[in-house]
């Protein structure tokens, strides 16, 4: 933004009135005849890769940064009920690329300019305590939860019972004055420590001098803009000419992950063998046993049987027990089919 003070005319001592523009980028104080005009800035050049007229790349007005902006002209010269101008937003505002006021006057004006931007989404102002504990001065309200969802879960805020409950640490009882709340709660207790943000507010001296050489000051000013790249990338996204070769180019990559972590096993196994190749020998017998168990369907377990110290185990008597009986009521059934009677 530039601020700028030009005098057109030698003679000021007859009056000449003063006129002020804010354009584009632009804030140009300049005298003139019978006004105080401040003319529109010519548009900047397009980058030399930008064609013109080429869809996307339309140049947003000035206006369609700020929601309100408010001049202040010196209350002694121009009197209480004339020395400020305002504009305001409205649903049915036209986007302009300049705000021209008009007031009469021969000597230097101390004016003060107040721009609130349109944030979208909008953006709100932290109370100061809880600015210093988050880190966050200005942001969405998206943003701000975030944030202090972060903090309660890098301090381990949250309840290890209930944990729909936060537990207030002293910082969070000074700024919250609750010992602990819901989760629920914390848009509603947010909502008091939220406030509209500051105001950009620049200062300038309108000089009638016409040999005042410091009648430029620049100001930047950060905004936020669409990314350029956002239509294009829906545009790309929703287009299907290229989805073949997306589909192809998926599998070839599918592909690939495959053929690595196959490569992977195999260098994995290699390097087990060549690091203890004993004991790699016995893990690999064990468990090509393993799988030749699920594949037959084997009962028991051959390997640890072949080892006399899997018999001596204090479950034996009891298998042996439950053997012999089970073999006594055999030969009692095969009996009693002989002798066609039953033995009691």
């Amino acid at each position: 933004m530039i601020l700028q003070g030009q005098a057109s005319s030698p003679s000021l001592a007859d009056g000449t009135p003063l006129q002020a523009l804010i354009a584009g980028a632009f804030v140009l104080g300049e005298l003139k005849p019978d006004v105080f005009h401040i003319p529109h800035p010519p548009p900047p050049p397009p980058p030399p890769y930008e064609k013109k007229g080429s869809p996307g790349k339309q140049k947003r007005k000035f206006s369609s940064f700020f929601k309100s902006l408010v001049i202040e002209l010196d209350k002694e010269l121009y009197g209480p009920d004339n020395h400020l101008v305002e504009w305001h937003r409205m649903p049915t505002t036209q986007e302009t690329d300049g705000f021209q006021v008009k007031r009469p006057g021969d000597v230097n004006v101390k004016c003060t300019l107040l721009l609130m931007l349109d944030h979208q989404p909008p953006q709100y102002k932290l109370d100061p305590r809880l600015a210093r504990l988050l880190g966050v001065h200005t942001q969405t309200r998206a943003s701000i939860m975030q944030a202090l969802w972060l903090y309660i879960k890098t301090n381990k805020l949250q309840d290890c019972h209930e944990k729909e409950f936060i537990n207030c640490n002293r910082y969070f009882r000074q700024i919250f004055a609750c010992p602990r709340m819901r989760f629920s709660e914390i848009p509603m207790k947010l909502a008091g420590l939220l406030q509209h943000p500051d105001p950009i507010v620049i200062n300038h001296v309108i000089s009638v001098d016409p040999n005042d050489q410091k009648k430029t000051a620049c100001f930047d000013i950060d905004v936020e803009v669409d990314d350029p790249l956002k239509s294009q990338m829906a545009s790309f996204l929703s287009s299907t000419t290229n989805q073949q070769e997306i589909a192809a180019l998926e599998m070839k990559i599918h592909e690939t992950i495959e053929s690595i972590n196959q490569l992977k096993t195999q260098r994995d196994f290699m390097l087990s063998f060549s690091n203890n190749p004993q004991d790699f020998i016995q893990d690999w017998l064990k468990s090509q046993s393993r799988d030749l168990k699920l594949m037959t369907d084997t009962a028991g377990n051959p390997e640890e049987e072949r080892r006399s110290a899997f018999f001596q185990s204090s479950w034996t008597q009891e298998a042996v027990s439950r053997y012999v009986f089970a073999k006594v009521q055999q030969r009692r059934q095969e009996l009693e089919q002989v002798l066609g009677i039953r033995l009691t």
